[in-house]
C-alpha cells in the first residue's frame, strides 16, 4: 500500500542527500532521515522503510511531511530546542545564596532547601519553586548548607 503522502524529489534534491549521505559528516539520526527520504520518492511503502532503518512509521510520517513543508533542509538540519526559562535570575540566586549564609530563622537548627523555597516565594522571586531547583542552584555555587567552612552554618 503507498503512502498518502507522495514525495517527488527534484534531481537536485537527489544528487544533494546522495551528496550528503556519501560525505559522512553527520549524526546517524540525519542519515537515516535522509535515507528514508530517498526510499519515500523511490516508491517505498512505510513498512518497508521502517523495516529496513529500523525507524517508527511516525518518523517515516514525519520526514515526508518535512520535506514537503521546509524542503530538504528541513530534513537534514535538527530543528533547535528551545532553551527553558532560568527559575531565578542572578541578582534573585545571589541574595538567595545571600539568605543561605545568613543565621538561621527561629526555631530552626539550619537552612533546609523547603525553608529556602518559602523564602523565594515570600520574598516575590517566583510564584513558585521546587526544593530541588534551590538544591541544582546551591549545588552550582557550591554551597554546602552543612559545611562549616562556607559559612552557610553557625560555629
Amino acid at each position: 500500500m503507498k503512502h498518502p503522502i507522495p514525495v517527488t524529489l527534484t534531481e537536485t534534491d537527489r544528487a544533494s542527500l546522495q551528496t550528503f549521505i556519501h560525505a559522512g559528516k553527520a549524526n546517524a539520526r540525519t542519515f537515516t532521515r535522509a535515507h528514508a527520504l530517498l526510499k519515500a520518492a523511490d516508491g517505498w511503502t512505510d513498512q518497508q522503510i521502517c523495516e529496513t532503518f529500523q525507524i517508527s512509521r511516525n518518523t517515516s510520517i514525519r520526514v515526508r511531511q518535512l520535506y514537503l513543508q521546509g524542503g530538504l533542509e528541513a530534513v537534514l538540519q535538527d530543528k533547535r530546542q528551545q532553551r527553558r526559562r532560568q527559575a531565578l535570575t542572578g541578582s534573585q540566586a545571589a541574595h538567595l545564596i545571600a539568605i543561605a549564609c545568613s543565621p538561621t530563622p527561629d526555631g530552626h537548627d539550619h537552612w533546609t532547601l523547603r525553608l529556602l523555597a518559602g523564602k523565594v516565594v515570600e520574598l516575590g522571586f517566583a510564584e513558585s519553586i521546587s526544593p530541588e531547583t534551590i538544591r541544582q542552584l546551591l549545588k552550582k555555587t557550591n554551597l554546602n548548607l552543612g559545611n562549616t567552612s562556607t559559612g552557610a552554618s553557625q560555629q
